[in-house]
C-alpha cells in the first residue's frame, strides 16, 4: 500500500514547478503502479501549450475556470469544476487558466519525475523499464 500526503509531497524533490505551473507527482513510474498521478496548479492568466506525443494524459479539475483548446482543430472546451479531459490521441493542446487551476492528473505511460518539457511540449518517449518491458 502506499500512502503519500500532498502538503509533505510538496515539500520535497516530487515537486516540479515551472513557468507558470507546478505539478506534485503523488505516484511516479517508480512505484510500479502503470500510470502516474499528479496535483497540478496553473497559475491564473497563464496559457501553456502541450503536445504529448509519447503519453496519454486525463485530466479531472478539482477547482478554477479556464479553458482546453484542441490546437489541430480550434475546438475550444471550458474547464471547470467536475469536469475530465482526456487526450486520447496525443492531442497538441493550449491550456489556459481564467483562475488558478487545480487538476488531477494521470499519464500512461508514467512519468519518472525527472521529465522536462521539451520545445514542443512534450515529454520524451518514458523509458523502457517505467513501460513494463
Amino acid at each position: 500500500m502506499i500512502v503519500r500526503n500532498l502538503d509533505e509531497a510538496r515539500k520535497g524533490e516530487r515537486l516540479v514547478v515551472a513557468d507558470g505551473w507546478d505539478s506534485t507527482r503523488l505516484l511516479l513510474a517508480g512505484d510500479n503502479m502503470g500510470f502516474s498521478f499528479h496535483i497540478t496548479r496553473i497559475a491564473a492568466g497563464t496559457s501553456h501549450e502541450f503536445h504529448y506525443r509519447h503519453h496519454f494524459e486525463s485530466v479531472y479539475c478539482i477547482s478554477g475556470e479556464g479553458e482546453i483548446t484542441d490546437l489541430a482543430t480550434g475546438q475550444v472546451h471550458q474547464i471547470r469544476p467536475g469536469v475530465m479531459y482526456a487526450l486520447d490521441q496525443h492531442d497538441h493542446h493550449r491550456l489556459s487558466a481564467r483562475g488558478e487551476l487545480v487538476l488531477a492528473c494521470c499519464f500512461n505511460p508514467p512519468v519518472t519525475g525527472a521529465e522536462v518539457h521539451r520545445a514542443d511540449g512534450s515529454y520524451a518517449p518514458a523509458p523502457a523499464h517505467a513501460q513494463g518491458a
